[in-house]
């Protein structure tokens, strides 16, 4: 049975405790610049390659799959916070905060998996390329990008539920910028919580770690069998082919990282530069990822540039006829 046996019926999200009044203006729209750019480049991607019959091949549907996921986190964070600096509004209900939760963990936990297939494309291509085609197609891509939406899902759901069981009986105050599970049990109370809280921290672990051990295996047989090619040539080619997965990769990975062996050597944080760092971490590689498509992924690229020029000759031709 769920029930809230405190009869705690909203939170307050807190955002940063520190920030003066006079600056929630400026930092609701940089919010919203920033949401506007999430969510502008990522649609973009999604359209443009389902538009372009070229781009529709394995690596650059996976791309899909991060975009769709890195729109849907944007969408389920920032709006709330956008509206706690533009209008005030620092109200979230009791089961929106939770809801919230559950989209902040499970999507964080699909894009850890999501860029396990993204390594496992570039561990076939370059270390077994003549089972490639083979191993390696749209419809095993999207099984594997299937999977990558489904295995945190129940995991996810039993961390939310189980959350739901608990008495909060202490402050209603969320001290970050959204709902998140560490947020949510420091105001929780009773013998439960603990157990709540070390369920979430394996569940974590393995969406996170299991797939960053195989990220690591695979990157760096990679880096093996280019190091082992005697054309320099044929190096830099490869090598181009991994750059922009190897870009995604470290945006997602790279802070948590740092923030975690931060805190483990003692180097504390104060609480504004901790909630900064979740929500640059969080958020910015979701805002630069349709970036490095673009510019780092040579097809998109290639195709991007052509259409511009397309489309510049259309506009010179009708203008000419003026």
């Amino acid at each position: 049975m769920i029930a809230n046996f405190t009869g705690m019926r909203s939170f307050l999200i807190l955002g940063f405790p520190g920030l003066s009044s006079k600056y929630y203006g400026p930092v609701s729209a940089l919010l919203f610049f920033f949401y506007l750019a999430i969510a502008i480049g990522n649609i973009f991607i999604l359209t443009f390659v389902v538009q372009v019959k070229s781009l529709q091949k394995p690596t650059y549907l996976v791309f899909c799959h991060l975009a769709l996921n890195d729109f849907t986190f944007g969408t389920s964070t920032l709006p709330k916070i956008i509206s706690k600096y533009w209008f005030g509004e620092s109200i979230i209900s009791f089961y929106g905060c939770f809801t919230q939760m559950f989209f902040v963990h499970y999507l964080g936990s699909v894009t850890s998996f999501i860029l396990l297939v993204m390594a496992l494309d570039r561990f076939i291509a370059i270390c077994i390329p003549l089972r490639y085609p083979v191993l390696i197609t749209n419809n095993s891509i999207s099984v594997l990008c299937g999977f990558a939406w489904f295995i945190p899902l129940p995991l996810l759901l039993t961390t939310v539920i189980y959350a739901l069981t608990l008495p909060f009986c202490k402050s209603n105050v969320i001290a970050q910028c959204y709902c998140d599970h560490f947020s949510i049990m420091t105001q929780a109370c009773g013998e439960n919580v603990i157990i709540a809280q070390v369920t979430a921290l394996c569940m974590a672990m393995f969406c996170l770690l299991l797939p960053l051990a195989f990220i690591l295996f695979s990157y760096i047989s990679i880096f093996v069998v280019i190091l082992k090619m005697s054309n320099p040539a044929g190096r830099r080619k490869t090598s181009s082919t991994c750059i922009p997965q190897l870009f995604i990769t470290c945006l997602f990975y790279l802070p948590r990282c740092f923030v975690y062996v931060a805190n483990t050597v003692g180097f504390s944080f104060s609480l504004d530069v901790r909630i900064l760092l979740i929500l640059l971490y969080s958020l910015f590689p979701a805002a630069v990822n349709p970036i490095i498509y673009c510019f780092k992924t040579q097809d998109i690229k290639q195709t991007l540039i052509k259409k511009m020029k397309t489309t510049r000759i259309g506009i010179e031709r009708k203008l000419s006829f003026l």
